[in-house]
């Protein structure tokens, strides 16, 4: 019995056990599900992310839209989120978007947030905090570089590590400090913990001053060791704490003197500036081809480690009241001189915009890399020229200023912007290699009147083969608006090669740019370090470009070969720095850094295989591009008004006024960076 009852629980067992399983595998099973402790779900895990130092465009009523890096984006409100134009933190309950709501330390109000920096919380991707930026200032931008930004009245104040800048007028974009107006007070400034975190260019400007870095004797260097400065009129000297600065007064004549170790450098900047605005100070211990150069407006001596910087801040017109005679004699045609002071100013109204010298405040400095500024006294025919134009400065078809060139004198013909060989190609169609000719101003004056369109003209791309080149730099063309000019043709002989000096040379340019100058090996041209050349076996221009202008060059020595690109480089290199150039008019003129052009052809001497001398004939004084002072000069000799002269120089731009608000394209005409 006991035997049957055991049987019978084994058979009862089994069948439950059958009966399991097949309702397991009838049945469809449910997603198994994570769980934790006691077999519970495990907990959301919320994705938090910080979007630091936005610009809110606007609160919606289910979004709040922000501009980020370029991009206008926009994200749904959280369940619960802070919206609090203090700054402080404030969680408000409840739906977004109703209005005003409240809670225990603040309140929030609808549309206190639009047009803040703030930085805004999302967590899976909806608003859950906005904190804004609301410590604010506002002041002249003095400088600024990657780690600051030098307010007046501030001092030099630090960015933060997450700092955004923002164009607020115009096409709204990012901007960097370097974008900003120095010298104006255009911009604010949002402060967080003594550093700024935001900065909003809120206003365009019409810039009607410059700030230029002036260079010690000779440009020598921009940092002086000391300074010795004078005035014709009474003078104030400010310097202190930016706060609270302090002023000492001077009488016209007296010097002041300062240098690296004068206390009145402890807060950092020292001016100095005529008690009347016809005043000017002179730089008595500083030497220009006029003499010691004195300056209009006022002077700025900012104290850095390598020495003292000084920048002269004046009124644009009369900052080109002493370029124009320094960069074209004035006793050029006035419609020349009008043409050039177009120039000037086009070029100097761009460098407001995109500064030099972001970290002192200055647009340009008063040399040859820019502008050459007061190396020549004011004279009445150019400030007369610069007087006449007032305001006008060229513009491409797009309504921004020009990129202006200019250089003295053309061999016939010009090239192109692509003779700098700059990292970025630039895209200036107005910069045209074209014939200088009477023919060719005859044929552009007919159209521009005719309202036609100009005949094409091969000229340019033609000299870029070496027979057309070579047939065209061994003549002279009747035609050509300066074949009476003494640059017009040239010839540069060096009766000894010195492969010395042309390493030398070669290894100068390298430290300048190392994509420009490189060395043949295994059949292509890599960038390496120069060695010595060995002697040369031949010297020849291998590349031209528009216009036939040398691009590149390839010096062939017994121990390395190199090729040097760019007509500047090649001008440096084939110089030897003691041999003269001698002008077709007979003169002999000293060539000691650059030749006079890169529009040549070259012909070299051997004995027993190797170059021992070579001669240049060439043509043309400068780089070639954009206008010819020469040409202009001749052109307005033949009674060409500046007008024709610029736009045949400068194709396809026009001319416009900066400073008239009732001009009726006055919004084209200023310039939106």
């Amino acid at each position: 019995m006991k035997a049957f009852i055991c049987l019978l629980g084994v058979i009862l067992i089994a069948a439950l056990c059958v009966g399991k399983l097949f309702s397991i595998f009838a049945e469809p099973q449910e997603e198994q599900q994570p769980s934790g402790p006691a077999g519970t779900e495990a907990p959301h895990v919320p994705v938090i992310q910080v979007l630091k130092n936005v610009w809110i465009l606007e609160e919606g009523e289910d979004m709040l839209s922000v501009f980020r890096d370029g991009q206008r984006e926009a994200y749904p409100y959280g369940e619960t989120w802070v919206g609090n134009a203090s700054g402080a933190p404030e969680t408000v309950q409840g739906e977004a978007g109703a209005g005003e709501s409240e809670a225990e330390g603040g309140s929030w109000m609808r549309g206190s947030l639009r047009e803040q920096v703030a930085d805004v919380e999302l967590t899976d991707g909806a608003v859950t905090s906005v904190r804004t930026k609301t410590e604010k200032i506002s002041g002249r931008v003095l400088g600024a570089d990657d780690n600051g930004i030098e307010v007046e009245g501030y001092g030099m104040l630090p960015l933060s590590a997450d700092c955004r800048g923002y164009k607020l007028y115009g096409e709204m974009r990012m901007c960097t400090p370097k974008d900003l107006y120095f010298g104006y007070g255009n911009a604010d400034f949002c402060l967080e913990n003594g550093e700024i975190c935001g900065i909003l260019m809120v206003r365009e400007e019409t810039p009607e001053k410059i700030r230029v870095l002036i260079r010690t004797g000779n440009y020598g260097g921009n940092y002086h060791e000391r300074l010795v400065l004078t005035a014709d009129t009474d003078f104030t000297v400010t310097y202190g704490n930016p706060a609270a600065p302090l002023t000492e007064g001077y009488a016209a004549g007296q010097e002041f003197c300062v240098d690296t170790g004068s206390s009145c450098f402890q807060g950092g900047r020292v001016w100095i500036v005529p008690d009347v605005q016809t005043g000017r100070i002179t730089l008595e211990n500083v030497e220009r081809s006029q003499g010691r150069p004195a300056y209009r407006g006022q002077l700025e001596l900012v104290l850095t480690d390598q020495g003292i910087v000084v920048i002269n801040e004046l009124p644009l017109e009369e900052y080109l009241y002493s370029v124009v005679p320094s960069e074209m004699p004035s006793r050029y045609p006035g419609e020349a001189l009008k043409a050039q002071a177009v120039c000037a100013r086009t070029y100097a109204y761009d460098h407001i915009a995109h500064a030099g010298y972001p970290r002192y405040g200055a647009h340009v400095d008063d040399s040859t890399s820019y502008q050459v500024y007061n190396n020549i006294l004011e004279q009445e025919s150019t400030t007369a020229a610069v007087r006449e134009t007032y305001g006008q400065i060229l513009c491409a078809a797009d309504g921004t200023p020009a990129s202006v060139y200019y250089y003295s004198t053309s061999c016939g013909v010009g090239s192109d912007e692509n003779v700098w060989k700059t990292a970025v190609p630039q895209d200036l169609p107005y910069l045209k290699s074209k014939p200088l000719t009477r023919t060719a101003m005859a044929a552009q004056t007919a159209a521009m009147t005719a309202g036609g369109e100009l005949p094409a003209d091969d000229t340019g791309d033609r000299l870029r083969e070496e027979s057309a080149f070579a047939e065209f730099i061994s003549s002279v063309n009747e035609d050509d608006f300066e074949n009476q000019e003494g640059w017009y043709r040239w010839t540069y002989t060096v009766d000894q090669v010195d492969p010395g000096c042309i390493t030398k040379a070669l290894r100068d340019r390298y430290d300048v740019n190392e994509e420009l100058v490189l060395t043949l090996r295994d059949g292509k041209y890599v960038s390496e370090e120069i060695s010595d050349i060995g002697s040369v076996k031949d010297i020849s221009v291998a590349k031209r470009g528009s216009g036939g202008v040398a691009e590149e060059l390839v010096i062939e020595g017994k121990k390395n070969t190199y090729k040097v690109i760019s007509e500047h480089n090649i001008r440096y290199v084939l110089n030897s720095g003691t041999d003269r150039v001698k002008r077709q008019d007979g003169s002999l003129v000293e060539s000691t850094v650059l030749l006079p052009s890169g529009f040549f052809i070259i012909t070299t001497g051997k004995k027993d295989g190797s170059v021992v001398a070579y001669t240049l004939t060439g043509g043309g004084f400068g780089h070639g591009v954009g206008m010819s002072q020469n040409g202009a000069a001749q052109m307005a000799r033949e009674g060409f008004q500046a007008q024709d002269i610029l736009l045949f120089f400068f194709e396809g731009c026009d001319i416009r006024t900066i400073y008239e608000e009732t001009y009726s394209d006055a919004e084209a005409i200023r310039y939106h960076p």
